[in-house]
């Protein structure tokens, strides 16, 4: 994956926009992979920083707020409140991108 033309390709719990701090300081929301999930902003500066290039984030599913919901409940928060902060925030997503470089194994197998 790090050599000319290597290839990333992930399947994770993406967050647009801001957590708040109710649910990043909750341990069992961060095993649950909500509290510690990268923004997309977050993953493609980190894709960039390390050389890849040709970044998609594709979403799978949006959590909705009936969602959320249900996953806060029983957790100790003002679960009404959070539900409707960070409904349709949290996706799963497909994350994909490529090392460009001059070594390509193919003609086009880095666009």
């Amino acid at each position: 994956m790090l050599r000319p033309c290597g290839r990333f390709a992930v399947s994770d719990v993406v967050v647009r926009g801001n957590v708040p701090a109710e649910i990043k300081k909750n341990m069992e929301l961060w095993v649950g992979c909500v509290a510690g999930a990268l923004s997309d902003y977050e993953y493609v500066a980190k894709l960039a920083e390390a050389g890849f290039g040709n970044i998609d984030i594709e979403p799978t599913r949006v959590y909705s707020v009936e969602d959320a919901l249900a996953f806060l409940s029983r957790r100790g928060l003002d679960v009404d409140a959070l539900a409707r902060e960070v409904g349709n925030k949290f996706i799963s997503a497909f994350i994909r991108a490529n090392k460009p470089g001059a070594a390509c194994c193919a003609p086009g197998c880095c666009s």
